[in-house]
C-alpha cells in the first residue's frame, strides 16, 4: 500500500450524522412559499393550498427522477433542473423566498458531527489533506455555509459537489475531480462515506482506499446491491486517525475493522 496524503469525505450521513427526514414535505414548504400559502392564516383560499400542493408534487418526483437517473447512469442534476423540469421558473419572483424556507426546512438536518473539527485538525497536523466530495442537488455556495456557520470549512482543503459537474459518485470522474481539487493521485487518497455502492465500490474503481461508516439506515429504494468490501470501516469518524495512522506506518489500519 501506498502512503495517504489526502482523506476525502462524502457529506450527508458521513460528514453529518443520518437523519431520517419526509422528504416531499421540503417541497411542500418550498411550493407554499412560491404561491404565498401561510398555513397558520384562517383565510387561505382552498385553491391556493391545491396549487401548492399540486408543485410540490410535481417537484418531489422530479427529485426522485433525477436521482433515479444518478443511479442508473450516474448523471448528475442541481435544484435548477429539478425546479424547471416540475415546470417552475428557477428566476420566479418568489423563488428567493421559497428557496430560503426550504433552506430552513433542512436546517435541524445539515449540522456538522462535532467530530469533524477534531478529525480534521488531526489530519493536518499528519499532514494530510481534507476533501469534500458530495452528491447534491444544492450549490457549493449553500455548503460552504453550512461547513462556515459550523466552524470547519477552514480545514477544508479541496471541495467538489455533484451539482456542479457531469456525474455524481460512484462514476469514476466525480472521484478525479475530487482527487485533482486535493491535489493528489487517487492511490494516495482515501474516501469516507457511508454507502458501499457510492462511496466504497465508486473510490475502488480508480485505486482509491474506502473507509466505510456503517450507521445510516438508507431508504431501500437508495440501496444499490453491489460486491464492495471496504478498506476499512470506522464507528466513530474519530477512528479515522487510527485508520490512517497504520496505513501511513504499514500496518494495515490499526483500530479498524478490516473488511
Amino acid at each position: 500500500m501506498s502512503g495517504v496524503d489526502a482523506v476525502i469525505f462524502d457529506w450527508g450521513g458521513t460528514l453529518t450524522p443520518w437523519h431520517t427526514v419526509d422528504l416531499p414535505e421540503q417541497w411542500r414548504v418550498f411550493a407554499r412559499e412560491i404561491h404565498g400559502v401561510a398555513l397558520d392564516s384562517p383565510d387561505v383560499p382552498e385553491a391556493d393550498i391545491e396549487r401548492a400542493h399540486e408543485l410540490a408534487a410535481r417537484l418531489h418526483t422530479a427529485e426522485e427522477r433525477a436521482w433515479s437517473r444518478g443511479r442508473d447512469s450516474h448523471a448528475s442534476a442541481n435544484i435548477a433542473d429539478i425546479l424547471a423540469e416540475a415546470g417552475l421558473d428557477p428566476e420566479h419572483d418568489r423563488a428567493h423566498l421559497a428557496l430560503a424556507a426550504y433552506e430552513g426546512f433542512w436546517e435541524p438536518h445539515t449540522w456538522t458531527d462535532p467530530q469533524v473539527r477534531p478529525l480534521w485538525e488531526g489530519l493536518h497536523d499528519r499532514g494530510v489533506r481534507v476533501g469534500v466530495l458530495s452528491n447534491t442537488i444544492w450549490p457549493r455556495a449553500y455548503h460552504r455555509r453550512l461547513f462556515a456557520r459550523d466552524g470547519v470549512l477552514d480545514l477544508i482543503d479541496g471541495d467538489v459537489y455533484s451539482s456542479e459537474i457531469d456525474h455524481v459518485k460512484p462514476h469514476a470522474e466525480a472521484f478525479r475531480a475530487a482527487c485533482a481539487a486535493v491535489g493528489v493521485q487517487p492511490e494516495r487518497a482515501v474516501y469516507v462515506g457511508d454507502r458501499l455502492y457510492e462511496d466504497v465500490h465508486g473510490p475502488q474503481q480508480i485505486g482509491m482506499r474506502a473507509i466505510w461508516v456503517p450507521h445510516s439506515d438508507l431508504p431501500t429504494n437508495q440501496v444499490v446491491a453491489v460486491d464492495a468490501s471496504p478498506d476499512a470501516q470506522a464507528h466513530e469518524l474519530l477512528d479515522i486517525l487510527a485508520i490512517v495512522d497504520g496505513w501511513r506506518s504499514g500496518a494495515g489500519g490499526a483500530g479498524s475493522t478490516q473488511g
